[in-house]
């Protein structure tokens, strides 16, 4: 169980876009839950500059079988040229917690 399941890290410019794509995964059942944080402060290197910028910081848990469809769709709804998106796999966690997210992606 725990190694199908995945927590996905993703940044979006405000919490209204956040939102959107948010709801969208859940619908959609890409995507269990998704946990979104007001603000974060990001500070990085793009096209050779060092950026400042305030973002939204979104955590999705989902499944590896479904992972590519949920990347694609973040990918086109995204307004980022390249949006954040990282996944990692759990090692463990509460079973009846990963089983949830099992059977809420079940189509």
């Amino acid at each position: 169980m725990a190694e199908e399941t995945l927590v996905v890290f993703s940044t979006f410019p405000d919490a209204d876009s956040a939102r959107k794509i948010a709801r969208t995964l859940v619908e959609e059942k890409l995507a269990a839950c998704v946990n979104i944080l007001p603000q974060v402060k990001s500070i990085y290197r793009w096209k050779g500059e060092i950026e400042t910028a305030n973002e939204v910081f979104v955590i999705i848990k989902t499944t590896i079988g479904k992972y590519q469809q949920l990347e694609q769709r973040i990918r086109a709804l995204h307004s980022y040229e390249v949006p954040e998106i990282i996944a990692l796999r759990l090692h463990d966690g509460l079973p009846d917690y990963l089983n949830w997210i099992e059977q809420s992606l079940a189509q």
